[in-house]
């Protein structure tokens, strides 16, 4: 269905707002956390201050195509389900052709910021490209889509360590693999909320595919994600202020399951919501011990 005519061109950029989840900014956040400490890591301190930019404004612009790729993928799923029946192209306010103008808008100004990188890091983008757009489709067919989407996410990682030292150690794909684990926590938290409709029109997620054993699944990925990241303080030669930072993150994580033992759908969405308060506390943990080492 094509936009109305009458929209006027505030209306129109208020729906391009609303495609890319511009008031919901915990998408992004959580996104950007996990790059922000791998730049820290990366650079054993304060990176270059163009790397920050370019990885924020990368981070924020690619979140933004993403979420105009997963609204223009499950459109025709998004109106059976009460959450995302009113999204821009659902609803039928905005043309899958004009959210796909806007995707691939934002994609392209976070590749020219890419190019102000290096070989590696932009050899690097292409692959995190692929996945984004792959990643809506797996909902059809893979039983464990949040762990696809978990490698979206996580693509920054190694791209953040490319751009500092020009290689991507061991160190970074320990970073990315509590980082998935992350993602399947609170993507599958998210996925509790619309677990009866997603059974109802055929949509995978593992919080199906866990079943009943959803809320332990959820706390062994919080135990492995914060496992890992453990891991990375002590090959990076971490101290102190890093390990009160994930056992902060680890009391937020077991306030998380304890929030959706009951799998109420209200309990499920505050603790995915609140996720991106652990990665900020992770990377705060990180930051600290570098400036007081």
């Amino acid at each position: 269905m094509s936009p109305s005519p009458a929209l006027t061109l505030r209306d129109r950029w208020s729906l391009y707002l609303d495609l890319i989840r511009w008031n919901r900014p915990q998408g992004w956040l959580l996104c950007l956390w996990p790059v922000l400490a791998a730049l820290w890591l990366a650079a054993a301190g304060l990176p270059p201050v163009h790397l920050l930019l370019i990885f924020t404004l990368g981070t924020v612009l690619m979140r933004s195509a993403g979420c105009a790729v997963n609204d223009i993928a499950d459109r025709e799923f998004d109106r059976h389900v009460k959450r995302t029946a009113q999204r821009p192209i659902t609803s039928g306010r905005l043309s899958v052709r004009e959210a796909t103008a806007v995707g691939v808008v934002l994609a392209l100004v976070s590749f020219v910021l890419v190019l102000f990188t290096n070989r590696l890091t932009i050899a690097l983008s292409f692959g995190a490209l692929g996945v984004a757009i792959l990643y809506p489709f797996t909902k059809r067919f893979f039983a464990m889509p949040q762990a696809v989407l978990g490698i979206a996410f996580s693509f920054g990682i190694p791209m953040a360590y490319a751009a500092v030292q020009g290689q991507v150690p061991a160190q970074a794909w320990w970073l990315v693999a509590g980082n998935i684990a992350w993602v399947l926590a609170y993507d599958t938290e998210y996925a509790m909320v619309d677990r009866d409709d997603d059974l109802r029109i055929g949509m995978r997620t593992s919080a199906i595919t866990l079943g009943r054993f959803d809320v332990i699944g959820i706390a062994l990925f919080y135990a492995l994600c914060i496992g890992c990241w453990w891991w990375v303080g002590q090959d990076a030669g971490r101290g102190v202020v890093y390990q009160v930072g994930l056992l902060v993150a680890a009391a937020q994580a077991v306030w998380h399951v304890g929030l959706i033992r009951h799998r109420q759908r209200e309990d499920c969405f505050r603790a995915f919501r609140a996720n991106h308060w652990l990665g900020m506390t992770v990377w705060v943990g990180t930051v600290l011990d570098f400036a007081l080492a």
